[in-house]
């Protein structure tokens, strides 16, 4: 900026910008298993999990309980969300997700801050953190048919087993690819947001987790390129757990589950729960998985209540 002075002189005024404010988030994907429902318990455990994590935000999913007659091909929820039990003990606000579609099984989100209208397919909200507009969307895909499985010849339903990677992408892309499609158009909504999260029950593992180095050591049974969580990659999304923790062989960080036994030839333990964020200038202080007390745990919480364990970052932007 110029001011003029006297005729012929001039000087310049330097105007001070203050630099914008950093925001910090402490971030968390939470499947919680009817929270404690399906065990016939009440929420506690579960409200002692997220008080341990202290997220600001999280996406939980399985609000409600699975039926008597669950199977591969067929788990309709029943019963009521626990979510507002939840957000009542911790005092946050909450959002019930109770449209009906293929990214969604009984989800909502919780926030230490005020929350506002969802997307159109009820997959995200914004929400106000002192001012910053953020959105959170949190999904749950379809289980079945679950490639790892497919691939390591575990029966699952009546899909076949498979040996390829090509295989496991096309199918994963069948399984899941229409509910990303929703998840994309609703994202459409969060133009202009400070920071885009997106949380999720996934039920497909990383293409950070299943490489070369984790075939080599033993820990997959073939590389894979998995297209779900590969699909916000490209977005400019980043995945926050290996954000922080970028080797999977140092750190195979399973979510699936903190149940049975990890050489169960009739299971494959794995990381499926993801808490994604993109945002100018993002910094990821640090992730953690959070579960009972054990070596697949960097947060423990005991009694465990879920058969997941949770993902939690903390994200500044």
């Amino acid at each position: 900026m110029w001011r003029r002075l006297l005729p012929g002189l001039f000087v310049s005024v330097v105007l001070a910008v203050p630099a914008a404010a950093e925001t910090t988030l402490r971030i968390m994907s939470f499947n919680i298993w009817g929270g404690g429902g399906n065990e016939g318990k009440g929420v506690g455990e579960t409200v002692a999990a997220l008080k341990a994590a202290n997220p600001d935000i999280v996406g939980i999913q399985e609000t409600r309980l699975e039926p008597e007659d669950c199977t591969a091909e067929s788990c309709a929820a029943v019963g009521e969300s626990v979510a507002k039990a939840i957000a009542d003990e911790l005092g946050y606000y909450y959002y019930d997700q109770t449209q009906e579609n293929v990214a969604l099984w009984a989800n909502a989100i919780l926030s230490r801050y005020p929350i506002g209208a969802a997307s159109a397919h009820d997959l995200g909200v914004p929400v106000d953190v002192n001012g910053v507009t953020v959105w959170a969307f949190n999904i749950h895909h379809d289980d079945e048919p679950y490639q790892p499985y497919q691939l390591l010849g575990i029966e699952y339903g009546p899909a076949p087993f498979i040996k390829t990677e090509a295989e496991a992408q096309d199918y994963a892309n069948r399984t899941r690819g229409p509910a990303m499609d929703l998840l994309f158009e609703d994202m459409k909504a969060a133009g202009g947001a400070a920071a885009v999260l997106v949380f999720g029950d996934f039920n497909e593992p990383s293409e950070y987790d299943w490489t070369d180095a984790a075939v080599a050591a033993g820990q997959q049974p073939v590389k894979v390129a998995w297209p779900t969580t590969h699909r916000l990659s490209e977005a400019g999304f980043v995945d926050t757990y290996r954000a922080a923790n970028p080797d999977p062989v140092a750190k195979p960080a399973f979510t699936w589950t903190p149940q049975g036994d990890e050489k169960d030839p009739e299971d494959h333990h794995d990381r499926i729960d993801f808490a994604f964020a993109r945002a100018a200038g993002l910094k990821v202080n640090g992730a953690w998985i959070v579960g009972e007390t054990g070596p697949r745990s960097d947060l423990a919480v005991d009694p465990w209540p879920s058969d997941h364990r949770a993902t939690l970052a903390e994200i500044s932007f």
